[in-house]
């Protein structure tokens, strides 16, 4: 019989061959647990993956958008080479707006290393110029050319060096994260391999008594991939909720750091709702592998 057909007689259920496997113990408490644990895990591994996209998709938007003059001259010459600055990026094509930035703005950018009474009005600080890039974006090496030619101490920073570690990090991330996923369901297939061998190892006189009455492998397999299967599907259920729940607990943030953005957006919590399926894929072909090695061995 095939694996669908299996699969589908499993759902349909078979109460005959649930009558073999034993409906609690040791193997039934540890299946349930083990799918439980690895379904909260890969809840949280699942988020993870989820919110590292977004926050690498978000950080390479953001800093794709924006760039930054850094201008440098004396105290004389400062307005003069701002406002030459501020006519090269009106004119530039690319560019949508551009604006120096106030005071408060740089000393906020200041604060975090220098402490929020740096007396920036006092130091010899380079003024910041925001600029904001169109849908297209500008031509960063023509724009750096005539920065050079019409003011000499204005420096273009595109964020290049900034975004591509970033949006790597992140995407590394992403990439732990659904590895994650995978090595648990590994993980959870090996346990309940283990537990589906403990119980046929248990049950070898059963097995040996239903073969003389004429049961066939095939019926004494099906009884104990039905039973396992249900378990792991049962304890997923339980372990996805939790971890689902534990994750809508989780504090939010407005998406700037990584630990405050960790969690589901939107149709993001529809993904959990697939573990336990997979769960259950797992436990009905870890157990019905464990079921035909074991029973061949069984003389």
């Amino acid at each position: 019989m095939s694996g669908a057909a299996d699969a589908l007689r499993l759902l349909r259920g078979d109460p005959r061959a649930g009558s073999v496997v034993p409906p609690s113990g040791f193997t039934a408490r540890l299946t349930v647990f083990t799918a439980a644990a690895m379904a909260f895990l890969a809840v949280f591994a699942l988020a993870l993956a989820l919110s590292a996209g977004h926050l690498a998709d978000r950080w390479g938007d953001a800093l794709a958008r924006t760039a930054t003059v850094r201008l440098s001259a004396p105290a004389g010459q400062m307005d003069t080479q701002l406002a030459a600055v501020m006519e090269v990026l009106r004119t530039t094509p690319g560019v949508a707006t551009a604006r120096p930035m106030t005071e408060p703005e740089q000393r906020a950018l200041l604060e975090p290393w220098f402490g929020p009474d740096l007396p920036v009005e006092t130091l010899p600080l380079p003024r910041m110029v925001e600029v904001t890039e169109t849908q297209t974006g500008f031509d960063a090496d023509a724009l750096r050319l005539r920065l050079a030619g019409e003011a000499p101490g204005a420096v273009l920073d595109d964020h290049t060096r900034w975004r591509r570690p970033l949006v790597r990090a992140a995407d590394r991330l992403r990439g732990l994260g659904w590895l994650s996923i995978g090595l648990i369901g590994a993980a959870m297939g090996a346990m309940i391999t283990l537990a589906a061998n403990s119980a046929l190892a248990a049950n070898a006189q059963v097995i040996e008594v239903l073969r003389l009455v004429g049961a066939r492998d095939a019926f004494i397999a099906r009884a104990f991939v039905r039973r396992f299967t249900r378990r792991a599907l049962e304890g997923a259920a339980l372990g996805t909720a939790a971890g689902m729940v534990a994750v809508a607990l989780m504090p939010g943030g407005d998406g700037t750091g990584f630990l405050t953005g960790l969690g589901f957006r939107g149709l993001d919590w529809l993904w959990p709702l697939a573990l336990p399926p997979l769960a259950g894929l797992v436990a009905f072909w870890a157990t019905r592998f464990a079921a035909f090695r074991v029973l061949k061995g069984i003389t």
